[in-house]
């Protein structure tokens, strides 16, 4: 049985024994989404689109295998360290444009799958034509969706552009040397890219053990912040955690009467096998009672993208 710490416990640590980062591993963060999501998809009413989103993540397993980058240059990496900036911002830094080549790939591998449902295989079509016509319409969904600019995303093209965007960046974080990484870096960001976690995993095991841990949406890195604080505006006065009577242990929404969000946390002695995107996209039924009881999400899911009704 794993002891979880208590925030004072927390607190009281020499934080230079908690691992800072947990860089995403190559051979297995996609792998491992896949099988997740298989395992989330049995007796679901989300079934058929989280058993799509494995298919997805099996490609995304086979094209990071084999993908070889370009990482950010020295002086980059410099300039990042001297403004406590992630060096490999996803936002404001020019990607190359080996990722419509991955796209490419995860598309060939998807429009193989038997079974497909038919409006993802039109959307697989579709987004064909756009690499090999209109590249540039792509190069500014990427844009759109690395800057959550939600009212210029396609909401169908977007799980896949996204994926093609995460198999990128994931390879470059897993690379990554921790050591060129600045000292500080902007709170409530991811430390590689810039970009805005999914959710909090409690891990457990090794010095890791007990401590929460924001789950980036892009990179799949993984970063500290001490447990009853807001990821969002970081209030450590204002936080509860809410969940579903009787649903699934090991899923809660830390939320925060200051900044009115929230964001899932999942306890990992709970649920070994979690994910943090694969495990958020499955539990929509705690959006909806969390949006019921006026809370907004601090972002959203990288695989599923719906727009906000507007009252008219």
């Amino acid at each position: 049985m794993q002891r979880v710490l208590a925030r004072g416990e927390i607190e009281s640590l020499d934080h230079t024994s908690i691992p800072r980062l947990r860089q995403p591993v190559r051979a297995s963060v996609f792998a491992d989404r896949a099988a997740r999501l298989r395992q989330l998809a049995q007796g679901s009413p989300l079934s058929v689109y989280l058993s799509l989103m494995a298919d997805l993540a099996d490609a995304q397993n086979q094209a990071v295998k084999h993908c070889v980058l370009p990482g950010a240059d020295p002086e980059r990496v410099s300039l990042a360290q001297a403004h406590g900036m992630p060096p490999l911002q996803a936002v404001g830094w020019r990607r190359d444009p080996a990722w419509r080549g991955l796209l490419a790939q995860l598309l060939d591998h998807m429009a193989g799958v038997q079974g497909l449902p038919p409006q993802a295989a039109l959307t697989i079509q579709a987004l064909r034509r756009s690499l090999r016509d209109r590249p540039s319409e792509l190069e500014s969904q990427a844009d759109a969706l690395l800057a959550e600019r939600e009212s210029d995303v396609d909401a169908a093209t977007a799980p896949f552009i996204m994926a093609a965007l995460q198999v990128y960046w994931t390879s470059l974080a897993a690379d990554f040397p921790a050591s060129s990484l600045p000292v500080v870096s902007p709170r409530g960001v991811c430390p590689i890219c810039g970009s805005l976690p999914v959710a909090s995993v409690v891990r457990v095991g090794g010095q890791a053990d007990g401590c929460r841990y924001l789950c980036c949406s892009l990179c799949a890195s993984e970063w500290h912040l001490v447990r009853v604080t807001c990821s969002h505006c970081e209030s450590t006065k204002d936080v509860a955690y809410q969940s579903i009577e009787g649903g699934p242990e090991g899923i809660k929404a830390e939320s925060c009467d200051h900044c009115h969000t929230y964001r899932k946390i999942f306890y990992q002695e709970k649920v070994l096998g979690v994910d943090a995107v694969a495990d958020d996209l499955a539990s929509l039924d705690l959006d909806m009672a969390m949006g019921a009881a006026g809370y907004a999400r601090a972002s959203g899911n990288p695989l599923l993208w719906q727009h906000e009704k507007v009252e008219p």
